[in-house]
């Protein structure tokens, strides 16, 4: 499986079978989606207010506005489970903060199975995981997350060993920011790695690692 890495918390998951694109809003990728193609698109978070002029189709609620490129993708943007080209994806509620959205929103993390391989999208979220979302989220093989957001790099790093996966792939806000630098920094810290970006990130099931290794991707798209 190969994930890249488009900016914010814009992910893609190329298997052998499917291409799974996960947020890929117009303000990351822009109106044409830039080229980025996937059978399955989801949303964490679809309540986020498209761009006025932007075109495109929007999503199932209206709310979002698809990527003229991924117009024909299937979209999930919901909790659930579903199986779309033999590809397994669970949709968890979860909140953009710890007051179950009550101040940023709901949001859902999914969780797809592509090459034997379990991986969880966490969007934005803003809170610790409870047992039973723990069990939910079933096991997990490598854990994209939000950094710079809500959750401190402390925080994120006790939200990572909640989950224990073989792999963190960290999905900054905010490339450009310092603050978001200084989280990217304090969360490699506390994982035990070095922020080193790399173009992709290409691996099977019998590479995974035996402790769990963050990784910094270099960004494919601007916001």
């Amino acid at each position: 499986m190969e994930l890249t890495w488009y900016g914010r918390t814009c992910i893609r998951l190329r298997g052998r079978d499917a291409v799974v694109v996960a947020d890929p809003y117009q303000t990351i990728v822009g109106p044409t989606g830039r080229g980025i193609t996937g059978d399955i698109v989801t949303f964490s978070h679809p309540d986020d207010r498209p761009l006025p002029k932007a075109k495109g189709r929007r999503s199932r609620d209206g709310s979002t506005l698809l990527p003229s490129s991924l117009e024909e993708s299937f979209i999930l943007d919901g909790p659930g489970e579903y199986e779309v080209k033999d590809v397994l994806v669970t949709g968890v509620r979860t909140y953009r903060d710890d007051t179950k959205g009550s101040e940023r929103g709901k949001q859902v993390a999914f969780v797809v199975e592509l090459d034997g391989m379990h991986t969880i999208h966490l969007g934005e979220i803003g809170h610790l995981l409870t047992e039973e979302k723990v069990a939910d989220i079933g096991p997990v093989d490598i854990a994209c997350v939000p950094v710079g957001g809500v959750l401190s790099p402390q925080r994120l790093a006790e939200l990572v060993a909640q989950l224990d996966p073989k792999i963190v792939v960290a999905m900054p806000l905010d490339e450009d920011a310092l603050e978001t630098r200084e989280a990217i920094a304090k969360f490699f810290h506390e994982m035990g790695g070095e922020a080193a970006a790399q173009p992709k990130l290409t691996i099977t099931i019998s590479g995974l690692p035996a402790e769990t290794t963050p990784v910094l991707l270099e960004s494919r798209g601007k916001v």
